[in-house]
């Protein structure tokens, strides 16, 4: 139980399924280190949308051209994502856009020790808060709020790392990497975490 674990953690802000696997995660995480459990998260970026654009665009908006307008209306209307995890998620307000500074956001927060709470805060920005994640000032006001300090800088940091975590050729995020060598990804179950803290 008190073996330190090292949890590397893939994913993308913009992902509704990384959303509710990292809540998921964290809850776990809690749990774990209430009984005594050590374990150090890492985030790792992924972008599904390297090519979006960092001025946004209303999410309905994209599904509607990609997917039609009924499919939009369908997704934009459905409650039933992560409702069982006690998210609120407004797919109506949400702002699709380039998440590479907020992966850099994400890097510095880790840094300084505060890289759950600031992945966290950035999902509930997009999910719930409707805010561009893009966007310079909400990223430094996001992380004012979370208790990071922003450099400005990093960005060749994450540039290399969205690299690496390409090549490993790993499952659709979110990925969970445990310290040795066990990984879960897709819609894991906060007992699957415990299972593989504890193993």
């Amino acid at each position: 139980m008190n073996t330190p674990h090292r949890v590397e953690v893939v994913l993308d802000f913009v992902c509704v399924h990384c959303y509710i696997g990292f809540t998921r995660f964290t809850r776990a995480l809690r749990r774990y280190r209430a009984d005594g459990g050590t374990a150090e998260t890492v985030i790792r970026p992924f972008q599904l949308r390297p090519e979006a654009s960092p001025a946004g665009e209303p999410l309905i908006a994209v599904w509607a051209r990609e997917r039609g307008e009924a499919v939009a209306t369908r997704l934009a209307t459905d409650t039933s994502f992560g409702a069982d995890d006690g998210l609120a998620l407004d797919f109506r307000r949400a702002v699709f856009t380039n998440t590479f500074d907020a992966h850099r956001i994400a890097a510095e927060a880790s840094a300084q020790g505060r890289g759950e709470e600031m992945a966290g805060r950035l999902f509930r920005a997009y999910f719930t808060d409707g805010l561009n994640i893009a966007d310079t000032s909400t990223l430094a006001s996001l992380a004012a709020e979370t208790g990071v300090t922003v450099t400005g800088g990093g960005a060749e940091a994450v540039r290399a790392e969205l690299a690496r975590v390409r090549a490993l050729d790993l499952p659709a995020p979110p990925v969970f990497r445990f310290t040795g060598g066990s990984t879960l990804s897709g819609e894991v179950r906060e007992s699957d975490v415990l299972a593989a803290l504890r193993g």
